[in-house]
């Protein structure tokens, strides 16, 4: 096998419990220190035992970020794993695979197979545990990587078990650096990449760690949730961070206490979040009602996975963009960010909550289950211009936590600042904050509160493009499409074809529908079956948007199934 093009897919697959996590971690962290550049993609089943999961890893000698169907090398480390991405695997595949542990193994597509003896090395090294250090040393020394790299990342990883823990780990890896070194030098497994020393420094992240990482930049101060499958990933990044970064983080009894709590602790003066996914947003839906009554901040970041009820609580989908847009009972203004990788992702988490506290409204960071697991290099953060102004006010005697301005903004105070009285109701309220029921007042206090954001359109953020500028043909998209979509596009070479991908998916930018008239034909992608944010389109841009190419099975689009759909598509009508 030989690269094809500038990149290789790597892909590991086993029962659940078996580890692929940690050959993931330790081979994608070994390539970016290498220099290469990474993009690791996981799909898992909900069960701790009897299902199988896999992780494809793309290595690049250019940026990648997308996942891809192919394979070129298979790692399987169970009986049902080859079947289980079958029809990923063609006559440019290997497959490294045990034959003593996985006798009589067939390979479908052409596939070609290589024995490679994973637990007779794990065990000479002095376990069979150690099959998967054997394997990540093997998949590494194809690359020509520094196995001190390796072997750093080892001593980081095992040294709390002891130096037997350590040694034994350190001899399976150079049992399979050799195994590595000859499948390449025999040119069994020709992979011809080049590295980058600038790669190395850059930071490997995920959707998790940069909407955590975000928080931090943002100023978060509190937070509070209940974990749930994809969201927990935040709350834990943030807790393991509290100490460092002054940060309150609780793991409250249930969604509904965890976002009163962070709106007690808003109105205290903190800047609060909460991060779940949409079972537990579910229960939260009153308190986000709650927020907009109290005109108080809140940054909710809402992890998406597909439902109805549990769905498939381990997979993807962008099934709830219409359920965040329309949350709560009653009319107040809010804001919906959706990143579209783990870099905006950092910076839209930072703005949300600067955006939050500067109209005193809810915030939402949307993501998926794809965009939270999929680990990317990125360039080292530039953290230096975010936002990071506070927007409150000491108070007087005679404050008015309600006053009606002609913004719509009212003076935000916060209990012990100052000697006014910081009165909030979850009634109808006065200017100071205290219930009534005139229902001239009502109207007044209704239109203060929706004036306040967007304003005059100028903190909505743009649509990201790609292609040409003027392209006859519009792809529209949102949220953690955009990688695979920009691949796609430079795949299929169109000068008739360009990309809108909007990150910012309410309020929209004003000038959403002229460009999209301006368009002869536009397209529709997401991960969902009813294509939510052409309603959202609809709605907000007077569009309507007759093209779509779904997907809804629970998985991400991958390059080549998203091109050849695209392709498809645009031959419709022609």
């Amino acid at each position: 096998m030989k690269a094809r093009g500038e990149d290789v897919s790597l892909v590991l697959c086993g029962e659940a419990g078996q580890g692929i996590q940690t050959v993931e971690d330790l081979l994608t962290k070994t390539l970016k220190r290498s220099g290469f550049h990474v993009c690791a993609v996981k799909e898992y089943m909900s069960r701790i035992r009897g299902g199988h999961n896999s992780i494809t890893i793309r290595v690049g000698s250019r940026r990648v970020a997308a996942p891809v169907n192919r394979i070129d090398v298979l790692v399987p480390l169970s009986r049902g794993a080859v079947a289980h991405v079958a029809e990923r695997l063609d006559d440019g595949s290997i497959v490294l695979a045990d034959l003593e542990a996985l006798d009589d193994l067939e390979t479908p597509g052409g596939a070609s197979l290589i024995d490679v003896p994973f637990l007779r090395l794990a065990r000479e090294a002095g376990n069979a545990m150690y099959a998967n250090t054997v394997a990540a040393a093997v998949l590494a020394c194809l690359f020509r990587t520094d196995t001190r790299v390796l072997e750093e990342l080892l001593r980081e990883r095992f040294e709390s078990k002891g130096e037997e823990v350590v040694n034994q780990n350190i001899t399976a890896l150079e049992k399979g650096c050799l195994v590595g070194r000859e499948l390449r030098e025999s040119g069994k497994v020709s992979i011809d990449l080049i590295p980058n020393e600038k790669i190395k420094n850059e930071a490997l992240l995920n959707g998790g760690l940069a909407v955590g990482m975000g928080a931090v930049a943002g100023g978060c101060s509190f937070i509070s949730s209940y974990p749930m499958t994809p969201s927990t990933s935040v709350l834990t990044f943030l807790a393991q961070q509290a100490e460092r970064f002054g940060i309150v983080a609780e793991q409250a009894e249930d969604e509904i206490a965890a976002i009163n709590m962070a709106l007690g602790a808003s109105y205290a003066g903190a800047r609060a979040m909460v991060t779940t996914s949409g079972g537990g947003f579910a229960l939260m839906t009153e308190g986000v009602s709650l927020a907009g009554m109290l005109e108080t901040p809140l940054v909710i970041h809402l992890a998406q996975r597909p439902g109805p009820a549990t769905g498939l609580p381990t997979r993807t989908e962008q099934g709830d963009l219409l359920f965040a847009l329309f949350a709560g009972h009653g009319e107040f203004p809010r804001a919906l960010f959706a990143p579209g990788d783990p870099e905006e992702a950092l910076f839209l988490t930072a703005r949300a909550f600067d955006i939050a506290e500067t109209y005193q409204i809810p915030v939402f960071i949307l993501t998926d289950q794809h965009l939270i697991d999929t680990y990317v290099n990125i360039p080292e953060p530039d953290l230096a211009g975010l936002p990071s102004e506070r927007h409150l006010v000491r108070t007087t005697p005679d404050y008015r936590r309600y006053l009606i301005t002609d913004s719509g903004l009212s003076p935000r105070g916060v209990p012990g600042y100052g000697d006014g009285l910081v009165a909030v109701d979850s009634d109808e309220h006065d200017e100071e904050g205290h219930i009534t029921e005139d229902l001239h007042l009502r109207r007044r206090m209704t239109e203060k509160r929706l004036k306040k954001y967007p304003g005059n359109g100028a903190d909505i953020l743009p649509p990201r493009t790609a292609g040409p500028p003027e392209a006859s043909t519009l792809l529209l998209s949102w949220g953690s499409n955009y990688p695979v979509l920009r691949e796609a596009l430079q795949l299929l070479e169109r000068d008739d074809l360009g990309l809108l991908h909007f990150s910012q998916v309410w309020p929209l930018p004003p000038e959403t529908g002229s460009r999209l008239r301006r368009a002869e034909r536009c397209i529709l992608v997401e991960n969902n079956a009813t294509g939510q944010f052409g309603q959202v389109l609809a709605m907000g841009a007077g569009v309507t948007i007759e093209e779509r190419i779904l997907k809804y099975d629970g998985l991400p689009f991958t390059v080549e199934e998203l091109a050849g759909r695209i392709s498809a598509q645009l031959e419709v009508g022609q």
